[in-house]
């Protein structure tokens, strides 16, 4: 097997390893359209699985009885829309689909040393794994274990361990509400709330501004204000791949004349034209429709300012017109608003043109569209979040909305971009180092439990608490923790530092190779996959990015006889640790009715959970702040008042690079070494920049470069071998692919506000290549 981790330049990163030339065209196309329809069908001749994965496309996203798409979290068309998928979704099912298997026989093949060389592509391309495994040292073999002999293993090391402080439990966005719901339940049980997740290094920003500010810690948005606002501004956010669907929603404002501003360092597909796939006169006449009225170009960690720029020029045209401002919102709804004006009126336009990259005019151009619609709706995604001040930017939008009450009305409000199917359910669920007390005694009163009060660890720290020793077990729902967390060698160091590391995957990746001394692979059923228990066929539910849940069926039959679903897993594990439970595991498995029963007791919202899920299109949960009730100290939205983050480095030398993903890639997992929407084929182990910065450091089109990153406390790292692109965007920026891209970001580089890692704001030098 090629590989491309043995210290030699790949083209292809973490992909596959390819001996085809890269290039970098301009693309022209529209988002969308053709293009996605011919890597579709590529997906499904490569995966084998043209009449399955044809059948899938039928019945994901679909009311009663359809399966969720495992994708992304945007939600489903609130008109029953047939064919409401994407590309990335069907790339997603389809790779889940696969009929390759990773099975005992493979693993008896290969050491796990070996495995190490392989390409996290070439991991995931074995295929759907079959049983659990467990590692053999004395071999450096991962060998076949029964799922009993694995949850007794568990529960001995866990039951063994200080303190249940000393286990971390993480999950990523693709857990049910139902297996969430447990898995936290038996954590808490056991005695911590040591429950890292994704969402902590992607909208912890977000959900701790908006609670600070809002007191919810979502968006207030839903599907039908998209379809209603005169203004839409989307702020870090490439929806042409990271949440696909969004481009009917842009396209269809664009045709009712609403304004659309994209703002973003780099002008992505998404933010020109689409031609929406499930439209056919439009696919047919290759007609494509405009996704945006106007692009800003703003620099990374800017947006911040510009946000502000917007607010000062409203606040300046207030004085004229009182219209400007929605005076009877501010008095009667909000707190702090006339030392928000004073911020704004103190801040000069000089300071904010220089830390927002743009000119006066263009953001007075921005605040003309804003304070001429009637109701605007926000939304971001990391490029907002990944930051120092990520909770202070979101801040900034709430600001932005509130002076012109662009909240509790149709077609307006906050939107962040979840970009991970379920992420915002996990939370809701219970997935959450910091629960409130309220939660807590809620939850402890419905399941008779006594759940500890002292906050858990966070992602992040659960990697410096591997690091010390004091976190001795690992246990993964999912996801691939050791390539999506920070500081790649650290994050491994601490993994491997563990007593126990137990990942619950569908294929095999990083994190299985980067084991502690314990190890075990367990496998799970797909979302697309039958889940049949006791009580007969099973359904899961799922929470998208505005707020609805929705029952999820799967119908395929199982990659394996030898899969449990992920309540099974869950419920193994907790009575294999917890001898003297109380808590009716088994009853919870046999009927999953009998787990949103229970959630139906501990969790706010989620009263008459069975009968409100059925629903054909599901429910909505409750929005206090929607309703313009404020769960604040004040019982009003709160403004804020951030001093301006200075994102402008003092060394002209130094780049601020952000890292991406690629447009065939979802996560850590990687399709192709392809990025269509950026015309690069062929390559991954790239830097995109400016051309006048290539040109001041003497580096020419495609030329090696390396690249150093220096961390806050003078540590350093280096990527050597990476081929610079000339790319529009603005200058002192950069931008590359995570996950390859992650070693540049140290362990210890992570905001003060949030504790999310720093992927949007590395601090690094680019020179010619000294290899």
């Amino acid at each position: 097997m090629p590989d491309a981790r043995d210290g030699t330049p790949n083209d292809g990163g973490d992909g596959p390893v390819t001996d085809a030339p890269w290039s970098q065209l301009d693309y022209h196309h529209p988002a969308a359209g053709w293009g996605a329809a011919k890597s579709v069908a590529q997906v499904l001749r490569r995966q084998h699985a043209v009449v399955a994965g044809t059948r899938a496309m039928l019945r994901m996203n679909h009311e009663n009885g359809g399966f969720d798409c495992p994708g992304c979290a945007w939600p489903d068309a609130i008109d029953g829309l047939k064919l409401d998928l994407c590309e990335n979704g069907v790339k997603h099912v389809v790779w889940e689909m696969t009929p390759k298997r990773a099975d005992p026989e493979f693993f008896a093949q290969h050491t796990v040393t070996e495995l190490e060389t392989w390409t996290d592509f070439a991991l995931e391309d074995v295929g759907r794994l079959t049983e659990p495994m467990a590692y053999d040292a004395a071999t450096d073999h991962y060998v076949p274990i029964s799922w009993s002999g694995a949850f007794d293993l568990i529960g001995t090391r866990l039951r063994a361990l200080g303190s249940p402080d000393q286990a971390s439990f993480y999950t990523s966005g693709r857990l049910s509400n139902e297996a969430t719901f447990l898995y936290q339940l038996f954590a808490r049980e056991y005695g911590t709330n040591n429950l890292p997740d994704c969402s902590n290094m992607c909208h912890e920003a977000s959900g701790r501004a908006l609670q600070a500010a809002l007191g919810t810690g979502k968006g207030t948005a839903d599907l039908r204000d998209w379809e209603t606002a005169e203004a839409i501004f989307v702020l870090g956010v490439n929806a042409a791949s990271n949440a696909p669907r969004m481009l009917t929603a842009l396209s269809d404002a664009y045709r009712r004349g609403a304004q659309v501003v994209h703002i973003n360092p780099l002008v992505e597909a998404a933010a020109t034209r689409t031609i929406v796939p499930h439209e056919v006169v439009d696919m047919a006449l290759f007609k494509a429709t405009p996704t945006s009225t106007f692009n800003l170009q703003v620099r990374v960690g800017g947006d911040l300012a510009l946000l502000r720029g917007i607010a000062k020029a409203v606040l300046e045209e207030a004085r004229t017109d009182r219209k400007a401002l929605d005076e009877v919102f501010l008095e009667r709804y909000t707190d702090g608003f006339a030392a928000y004006q004073k911020l704004c009126e103190e801040t000069e336009w000089a300071e904010l043109e220089r830390q927002s990259g743009l000119s006066e005019a263009d953001i007075r151009r921005a605040a003309t569209i804003y304070s001429q619609s009637r109701c605007t709706l926000i939304s971001w995604c990391l490029g907002l979040t990944q930051h120092e001040h990520g909770v202070d930017t979101v801040r900034e939008i709430v600001n932005l909305l509130l002076l012109r009450g662009n909240l509790g009305r149709e077609g307006a409000g906050p939107s962040p971009v979840r970009g991970h199917s379920n992420v915002q359910g996990n939370r809701t669920c219970g997935i959450d180092h910091r629960p409130s007390q309220e939660f807590l005694d809620r939850l402890g009163a419905a399941c008779g439990i006594d759940p500890p009060r002292d906050h858990g660890l966070d992602t992040v720290r659960t990697i410096a608490a591997m690091r010390d020793g004091s976190v001795k077990a690992f246990v993964g729902m999912g996801g691939n923790f050791a390539l999506a967390a920070p500081d790649t060698a650290a994050t491994a160091e601490g993994l491997r530092r563990c007593e126990l590391t137990v990942h619950v995957s569908t294929k095999l990746n990083r994190s299985h190779l980067v084991h502690g001394r314990q190890a075990l692979i367990l496998p799970c059923l797909g979302r697309t996959e039958l889940d049949v228990q006791a009580g007969g066929p099973q359904s899961v539910s799922v929470e998208d990015s505005m707020s609805m849940v929705h029952l999820s069926i799967g119908r395929k039959r199982p990659a394996s006889p030898h899969l449990l679903s992920e309540p099974a897993i869950i419920a193994g594990i907790a009575q294999a640790t917890l001898p003297a439970t109380q808590t009716p595991w088994n009853s919870y498995v046999e009927d999953y009715d009998r787990i949103r029963d229970i959630m139906a007791k501990a969790l706010d919202g989620f009263e008459d959970f069975n009968r409100r899920v059925r629903h054909p299109l599901g429910f909505r949960l409750r929005q206090p702040a929607r309703e313009l009730v404020f769960l604040t100290p004040s019982r009003r939205a709160e403004f804020s008042t951030a001093d301006l983050p200075d994102v402008v480095p003092a060394d002209d030398d130094v780049l601020i690079l952000q890292t991406m993903r690629s447009h065939d890639q979802w996560n850590t997992t990687i399709y192709s070494d392809n990025d269509r929407y950026r015309g690069v084929r062929n390559l991954r182990t790239l830097i995109l920049m400016n051309p006048g910065d290539m040109a001041a450091r003497g580096i020419q089109q495609g030329d090696l470069v390396d690249i150093t990153a220096t961390a806050r406390d003078g540590s350093v790292r280096v990527l050597r071998a990476y081929r610079a692109l000339g790319y529009a965007m603005p200058s002192g920026n950069a931008a590359g692919y995570m996950p390859e891209m992650n070693v540049l970001v140290a362990a210890d580089d992570y905001s003060t506000q949030s504790d999310q890692p720093l992927m949007k704001n590395i601090k690094v030098r680019v020179t010619p290549s000294t290899q």
